[in-house]
């Protein structure tokens, strides 16, 4: 996935990116662990792998943010920015818990 530059976007645009990323990572989280319980464990591991590359566009995007305000550059608060932000850490709480029980399910033959 390219590296996208938040200096391109507007202050809604870099919320509206954390939410799709972190929204298309959320559904593959979730897949994964239907996936598993249909006896497809490959497919499985792929679609934590695919949630993975969408958080790490989110957290790329997050980093920015926090590079830019470091060097001095206000950042705009919005309930917008503050839904992005939410959505982002659910989901990687989330992605801890999923890899969790993906994981204790094969260690126990589930």
């Amino acid at each position: 996935m390219e590296q996208m530059k938040i200096t391109d976007l507007t202050d809604e645009q870099i919320s509206f990116q954390l939410i799709l990323h972190s929204g298309n990572a959320r559904s593959c989280l979730i897949q994964s662990l239907r996936t598993y319980k249909e006896g497809n464990m490959e497919k499985a591991d792929a679609l934590i792998a695919k949630a993975e590359q969408d958080l790490s566009a989110a957290h790329d995007i997050h980093f920015q943010m926090i590079q830019k305000e470091s060097g001095g550059q206000e950042a705009a608060f919005s309930l917008l920015l503050m839904h992005a932000e939410d959505h982002l850490m659910s989901t990687l709480t989330m992605k801890e818990l999923v890899k969790e029980l993906l994981d204790l399910f094969k260690t126990k033959n589930l």
